[in-house]
């Protein structure tokens, strides 16, 4: 695989979905001193419909996993399109996400590792960051996670 994160996403044979447009008065991000903060996104699937259901009932910790890989193929998408390339990161510094679960569903921290994991296939060593995974009562729309990123700019 190559250097740099665009050079691995392709070796990865990953492709990027097009974000989806903003639900509200914002943007998908915005720079700010040497960092990329990024807005929350939800798992666009491949046939462009959002994932939803309520984890730990209709939605299984596997498969909310899975949607959290996908929402981190759609955040990374936000950042080339903010960025122009993946090759201007250095690297994620900080997730925040969120779980449209169940009261008695605990496995968070396992359905946001799926988002985690994709980091640190496409970024390398680099692509570890803080972490932050909790449950919510609902999420917009019904999806089953929403994932927002904070991530640092070479130079």
């Amino acid at each position: 695989m190559g250097d740099g994160p665009e050079q691995r996403l392709a070796a990865l044979g990953l492709i990027l979905p097009a974000p989806p447009a903003p639900i509200g008065r914002f943007r998908h991000g915005r720079v700010e001193n040497g960092l990329l903060f990024l807005s929350g996104q939800g798992p666009l699937m491949e046939d462009g419909r959002l994932a939803t259901g309520k984890v730990g009932r209709e939605v299984s910790a596997e498969t909310a996993r899975g949607h959290a890989r996908r929402t981190g193929l759609v955040l990374l998408s936000a950042m080339r399109q903010e960025l122009g390339s993946l090759d201007r990161v250095t690297g994620p510094v900080k997730l925040l996400g969120f779980v449209n679960a169940t009261p008695d569903f605990d496995r968070h921290a396992h359905v946001i590792d799926g988002c985690s994991e994709l980091l640190h296939e496409v970024f390398g060593e680099a692509g570890g960051h803080a972490r932050s995974a909790i449950g919510v009562a609902s999420l917009p729309g019904g999806i089953t996670v929403e994932i927002e990123m904070v991530a640092a700019l070479a130079g």
